[in-house]
């Protein structure tokens, strides 16, 4: 959210000789980002508000559990990459410099994927529990 947020008021703050001397906000293309990049983030919060409430509900998703919770996970990790690379695109270069916010958040963002289910594994989790394999080998 917050990359998103810096690349959305740096579009509006500069402006283009292309665009008759308007903001960036006026190009079709940088519009077309800033779509996805809200959609994304609406597709990740409802990932996580959906597994939360249901955890906290005490749903008995039974030995789905680790399927929902590994997709939630790495459907918010992907999601939450794929805002901060859109957030470069809209910000340009600048946002790749030491001292950047941007930079920092690029990568912060790229350690959800080292966290606990890798893709890898979350893959195998979520592929068995939909084809009614959880628990069963070969592991790889």
């Amino acid at each position: 959210e917050r990359a998103s947020a810096l690349a959305i008021a740096g579009v509006g703050r500069r402006s283009s000789t292309a665009l008759g001397g308007r903001t960036l906000a006026h190009s079709p293309m940088l519009q077309y980002t800033a779509a996805e990049m809200a959609m994304d983030l609406q597709v990740a919060q409802a990932v996580v508000e959906r597994a939360s409430e249901d955890w906290t509900a005490g749903v008995a998703h039974g030995a789905a559990w680790a399927a929902r919770l590994a997709g939630a996970k790495h459907r918010a990790a992907t999601g939450a990459q794929r805002v901060v690379d859109l957030a470069l695109e809209l910000s340009g270069g600048g946002g790749m410099f030491k001292g950047n916010e941007l930079e920092r958040l690029y990568r912060d963002v790229r350690c959800a994927t080292f966290h606990p289910p890798n893709p890898a594994l979350a893959h195998e989790l979520i592929g068995k529990s939909a084809l009614g394999l959880l628990g069963s080998q070969p592991r790889w």
